[in-house]
């Protein structure tokens, strides 16, 4: 239950309130949660200090998208309930926390310490902290549901363009070894927790009765689209979506959760070969065009719609990789831009899928659907990194290096996309009879009864 200034009722803007001051509280929260994108970076240091393999070293990013996922699905309820100052607040605790665990764990040497605190405890941050500003921020942004999630939002794929030369240079301070990495975790844990504060403490929910001038009503049948979350679970629609994001995220987040080595083992054998400095500058670059994309992609589908939208994410992205798969290492700029590209439509796919629902399902309880959806990150944040390591790791085992170490994982992925667009393909409105008997777009307070119409109901429609 929220007490004191974390109240939701504490939270509601006044009437001469900036919807624009919203956006910076948001991101806020998602520059510092956007760490987990610069995992990559911690990767060889842990695995020279406590002898991981790859596989092994992956682990505390994948536990933390697994609770991210889960966390988002289990409390996007409560984040509707308690609004986003509350869910801010447990996000923060909880991602400053994980890394304080962590650091703890790297000084002892104790690698389960770090799988608790980052992928555990930090993943439950993650979450709360991910879905806490989107239905607040769409329904200050009815009239621009696309670009005002992609503002937040991009800020989730941008933190790595922070951490990841921040998190390097820390470590070259303090060394690589596990009090180095022990002390740059430390470090995090605090820097985070006060950037995080500026986000609790600004951000507001607008009045019940509060609407921009000429904000727009969406209607079916003269009816606005009213479902709520349990409802939403019981529609192909909802479940396409989740095939939808599910198979892009793991296309994208194998190639960012390896970003450092990957483009190291490309180029290895080459007459340029990358640096480790170079890598660290790459997974930079990911960030920049994850965060970007999340921005620029998301507002373009307020123009040409949602659909379409993800037609681009996902078939031109299964060219890309088909691409990469071909040239092998002929080319070092054409595989910083197909990569480029190809985590630029990962990030707009996030950005774009909250205003997906909010079209299919309304924005009733966009939140908690939004959270439910998530469980499909959680099971690429396992697909995507595991079929990468595994099959890289495998590869190394039999002998071989550079990039045939990952062409089988791009032709895969190749074909994840794939099926991803014809699931899109398939997508359609929401049948009416799943539709709240009373919509009401603006309830702040939500039910979640998830009953569907009676029958009476059904036949008056």
């Amino acid at each position: 239950m929220a007490i004191g200034f974390l109240d939701r009722s504490r939270t509601i803007a006044p009437a001469d309130w900036s919807r624009w001051l919203v956006p910076p509280a948001a991101l806020a929260v998602h520059l510092a949660i956007g760490q987990v994108y610069a995992w990559s970076v911690f990767k060889p240091p842990l695995e020279g200090s406590m002898g991981l393999s790859g596989t092994q070293s992956a682990l505390p990013f994948q536990i933390a998208i697994v609770m991210l996922g889960l966390s988002a699905a289990f409390g996007g309820t409560l984040v509707e309930r308690n609004g986003p100052r509350w869910a801010m607040f447990i996000s923060m605790t909880c991602f400053s926390s994980g890394f304080l665990i962590s650091a703890l764990g790297a000084a002892t040497e104790q690698f389960w310490l770090v799988v608790l605190g980052y992928g555990v405890v930090g993943g439950v941050g993650l979450g709360i902290g991910y879905i806490s500003p989107v239905s607040t921020l769409i329904k200050w942004f009815p009239d621009r549901p696309g670009m005002a999630t992609g503002i937040a939002i991009m800020g989730f794929g941008g933190g790595a363009l922070i951490a990841s030369p921040w998190s390097s240079q820390m470590l070259s301070l303090f060394g690589d070894d596990s009090g180095g990495i022990a002390t740059t975790m430390l470090v995090h844990g605090v820097v985070y927790f006060g950037f995080m504060l500026v986000g609790v403490l600004l951000v507001r929910v607008p009045a019940d009765d509060w609407a921009p001038p000429g904000a727009p009503v969406q209607q079916v049948g003269g009816r606005s689209i009213s479902v709520s979350a349990n409802n939403a679970l019981r529609t192909p629609q909802f479940w396409l979506l989740w095939v939808i994001l599910c198979l892009n995220v793991t296309a994208g987040i194998g190639i960012l959760e390896k970003a450092a080595p990957m483009i190291s083992d490309f180029f290895a054998e080459t007459s340029a070969p990358v640096s480790a400095a170079a890598a660290a500058g790459f997974v930079g670059l990911l960030s920049m065009t994850n965060m970007v994309g999340r921005f620029v992609w998301s507002s373009t589908s307020d123009i040409v719609g949602r659909k379409n939208i993800y037609r681009l994410y996902l078939g031109v992205g299964a060219v890309l990789y088909l691409v990469i798969a071909l040239t092998t290492n002929s080319s070092k700029f054409l595989f910083v831009l197909a990569a480029a590209l190809i985590l630029s439509f990962y990030g707009g796919g996030f950005a774009t899928i909250p205003a997906y629902l909010k079209d299919l399902f309304g924005t009733y309880q966009v939140g908690a659907i939004h959270g439910r959806l998530l469980t499909a990150w959680s099971t690429a944040g396992v697909l995507g990194p595991l079929i990468v390591n595994a099959i890289a790791d495998g590869q190394a085992a039999a002998g071989r290096e550079g990039p045939d170490l990952y062409i089988m994982s791009l032709l895969i992925m190749t074909g994840l996309l794939v099926v991803g667009f014809i699931a899109n393909e398939l997508v359609r409105p929401v049948n009416p009879r799943f539709h709240e008997p009373a919509a009401d777009d603006r309830t702040d307070e939500p039910s979640d009864k998830g009953q569907e119409p009676s029958g009476k109901e059904q036949e008056r429609r």
